[in-house]
């Protein structure tokens, strides 16, 4: 027995089972023409050895991690390539992870922890994307020509400790926003800005949430001013840790101007810098250093605020003043709570979740008034029915509820506690009030993306797709770069006004970004249904049963929040054809 320290990369199909329901034949035929002419020389150019297939699957050992994520790096581009002639729902796409580790070698195969580890985060990736262990970024980091996010720590299957995951920044294969419709978006008729997330510059990767949070309340502040139209956190961070132009970004957000920073902190001080450029030229047009005391950061982050809006007024209508006053923490560790929790939340595991109520909780024993807390802790409620990690679901709408309004009596202008209402009351089928909480919110913060996408969903449920089409359409312009489920509510609507084709379309580039958010298969099964195209519908019905083997068509009936009975049970028929049982 040998044992080695070897770089393992790990990939899999997306979606394989699915493909294979839908042309056998075809896609075994595709796979395997696609190892042969291009991913086995690909292996072989990089000093690599596949020494398992697995079915769909494939593990390959590296003398070097540099080696294993260049060849990582260029599979997913050669696979895109490969697949872009190919019909969008019949693609082959991988999920790659990469690990450096400890392994032992008999004969030609390879086993061990090293390649548990490598399967596990593999199975953790996005479609089209590479992921890798804090080991093998560790030795490659500086290495290669592409930059790492940090995704946070996952516990991995019969792995004792948990693992850090990184991910390769952007891949060619990441899908496109469905608002944009052209590769150049055109600037808005109002100004534009994008906040880039401020550097943490404190010399310490834990302080990465306090940075964070700055440029999200900067965000949050210019978001609630109707006259501006401002980027979603979501795609401004999307640029995180990337060396790129302010004429590339802004051309890619379609944007006039963008604001960076940092911040160091350091004990009870804080140092922020700020600057607003304008993205065609790189011309500053304003910019400021603050040395204040901790406490002193809400006056520092209102200030940046209103200096922006400064340089921006000559272009304003006389509005840039009405803005809802908001509540500062009494506590500045409370707040930090706070911070820690929005940074949590981005993981959307059950763990973070429950680190996300710990910290909320304690920064409402610190501070009872904190209605910023109040509302990020019923959302936690809201995420466990989401994501079904609460079965006593009906307890967990109600719960949130309560919380909610609370946050909303200490603080009738917090837009996120509205938003939380209509999501809430919409799974709860109570539609009129679901639609007023979104309206309400909608009026304290008119460029949140979220909010908007949400009140699109509510819409389209409640039987008013033709409204929640142009506000969906708003919500990818501010947020190009958008979270995978968009693409459902975008599909939602085109669905129920019988634009069957965009809706297929638009379901499928959510299948390749998240295989298993359920509501994109219910909606293809229904849709293959409805077009008699039976192989396909029974295709989606078999993966809903795969994600979720419980799944059955009385699921499906208290999980469709329809307003008008006629079309939840038109989509009943679609799935009892597509096969989902009773």
């Amino acid at each position: 027995m040998e044992r080695r320290l070897a770089a393992i990369l790990a990939a899999d199909v997306v979606g394989y089972t699915r493909l294979m329901g839908l042309d056998e034949a075809g896609t075994l035929q595709r796979l395997t023409a696609l190892r042969q002419q291009h991913l086995e020389p690909l292996v072989a150019e990089h000093h690599g050895r596949i020494f398992k297939l697995i079915g769909d699957g494939l593990l390959v050992e590296f003398a070097s991690v540099v080696d294993a994520l260049a060849c990582a790096q260029a599979w997913q581009e050669r696979v895109a390539s490969h697949e872009a002639a190919v019909d969008e729902g019949r693609r082959l796409t991988f999920r790659i992870g990469v690990n450096l580790g400890d392994v032992i070698v008999e004969g030609d195969d390879v086993y061990g922890d090293g390649v548990n580890i490598a399967a596990r985060i593999e199975s953790l990736a996005e479609p089209g994307r590479v992921y890798l262990s804090s080991d093998a970024y560790r030795h490659a980091k500086g290495k290669l020509d592409v930059s790492f996010d940090d995704i946070g720590e996952h516990d991995l299957k019969n792995v004792a400790e948990p693992v850090l995951v990184y991910r390769i920044s952007a891949m060619p294969t990441d899908a496109a926003p469905v608002s944009a419709g052209s590769a150049v978006l055109p600037l808005p008729d109002k100004p534009s800005i994008a906040v880039l997330p401020f550097t943490n510059m404190s010399g310490d990767t834990e302080q990465e949430y306090f940075s964070d949070g700055i440029t999200e309340d900067i965000i949050t502040e210019l978001s609630r001013l109707g006259d501006l139209f401002v980027i979603a956190r979501n795609s401004s961070f999307s640029y995180k840790g990337k060396s790129l132009k302010a004429q590339e970004i802004g051309r890619d957000l379609g944007v006039a101007h963008l604001v960076e920073g940092s911040v160091r902190k350091a004990g009870n001080r804080v140092r922020v810098t700020a600057q607003l450029v304008e993205a065609a030229t790189s011309n500053q047009v304003w910019a400021e250093r603050y040395d204040r005391e901790l406490d002193d950061i809400f006056a520092v982050q209102d200030e940046v605020t209103e200096r922006i809006i400064e340089a921006l007024q000559s272009r304003l209508q006389g509005k840039a003043d009405v803005r809802p006053e908001r509540q500062t923490p009494q506590s500045i560790e409370a707040y930090d709570c706070v911070l820690r929790a929005i940074e949590y939340s981005q993981r959307v595991t059950q763990e973070a979740n429950a680190d996300v109520r710990k910290l909320c909780e304690r920064a409402i024993a610190l501070d009872p008034d904190y209605a910023e807390a109040h509302a990020r802790l019923a959302n936690t409620y809201v995420q466990e029915w989401n994501q079904g990690w609460n079965q006593r679901q009906e307890d967990t709408l109600d719960r949130a509820e309560a919380i909610s309004l609370q946050a909303i009596e200490l603080n009738s202008g917090l837009a996120f506690a509205h938003a939380l209402l209509e999501h809430l009351y919409l799974w709860k089928k109570e539609h009129d009030k679901a639609i007023a909480a979104g309206e309400r919110a909608l009026e304290l913060d008119p460029n949140n993306s979220d909010s908007l996408a949400i009140h699109a969903m509510t819409l389209g449920w409640a039987g008013r797709a033709a409204d929640a089409l142009p506000v969906m359409k708003k919500a990818m312009r501010l947020n190009p770069h958008h979270p995978h489920w968009y693409h459902f509510v975008y599909a939602l609507a085109l669905f129920e006004v019988q634009e069957l084709d965009d809706a297929l379309a638009s379901l499928h580039r959510g299948v390749a970004r998240s295989p298993d958010f359920m509501p994109n298969h219910f909606y293809l099964a229904v849709a293959y249904a409805d077009l008699e195209r039976d192989a396909e519908a029974k295709a989606e019905a078999a993966e809903l049963m795969r994600i979720n083997p419980a799944m059955t068509l009385q699921s499906a009936h208290r999980l469709l929040p329809y307003r008008d009975q006629n079309r939840l049970e038109h989509c009943l028929r679609g799935l009892r054809r597509a096969g989902l049982p009773e």
